[in-house]
């Protein structure tokens, strides 16, 4: 099994990073491999709604979001990590993600995301945690991924990583999260082997409160 991290920090080795590393490291102890994206620094565009993607299978600009997406298909969990910039998402990760999730959705029929677990986590010096991570958290609801939790929001605090790692509380909530995470695939696996069918679908119908 294998778990996608994708770290939306224009700081590649920065507190975001450390903390994803952690959870690596318990995923790794847990038998489950790991491969990390960095977004990086370019500059990214968020979506226009173009729906490009419907027919090309990927995003209209070609750059990390179909890298992405070319690597969803052989991942079993997703792990999204971002810093706090103004309590929010950093614009990078924003943008990143409504390409990549309107992307996967609209042009793949999300079958590389559907029932995948995945979990956000997040990097502050002090506040906005929690508004980022509820911002996250909705993209993966709307693509029926069921998010894993830990035993507090799964968030860390400091400037520099080497605090980062002096949060003792932060530190333990990640591994915990990595260690739900774990569980969680190998419960989906067990279900898998045993032929437990997946859900019934319903018909999808879009409304715009007018008609």
């Amino acid at each position: 099994m294998n778990v996608l991290m994708i770290n939306g920090s224009p700081h590649e080795k920065g507190c975001t990073d450390t903390a994803l590393r952690v959870m690596a490291d318990v995923l790794h102890e847990e038998g489950i491999d790991t491969e990390c994206f960095w977004v990086g620094t370019r500059p990214m565009g968020g979506c226009i709604a173009c729906r490009k993607c419907r027919d090309l299978g990927k995003c209209v600009f070609d750059d990390g979001v179909n890298t992405v997406l070319s690597k969803a298909a052989g991942a079993d969990g997703f792990v999204f990590g971002s810093p706090v910039h103004y309590a929010a998402l950093s614009g990078q990760m924003k943008a990143f993600m409504d390409r990549l999730f309107y992307a996967e959705a609209l042009g793949r029929g999300n079958r590389d995301f559907y029932l995948k677990p995945a979990c956000a986590v997040i990097s502050a010096r002090r506040g906005g945690t929690t508004a980022a991570f509820d911002e996250m958290n909705k993209y993966f609801t709307i693509q029926q991924m069921p998010v894993v939790s830990s035993r507090y929001w799964n968030q860390v605090h400091g400037t520099v990583p080497e605090e980062v790692l002096q949060d003792v509380e932060g530190i333990a909530t990640i591994r915990i999260l990595a260690r739900n995470m774990a569980y969680m695939l190998k419960a989906f696996d067990l279900a898998k082997k045993a032929g437990l069918p997946l859900p019934k679908q319903e018909a999808v119908t879009f409304l715009n409160f007018i008609h």
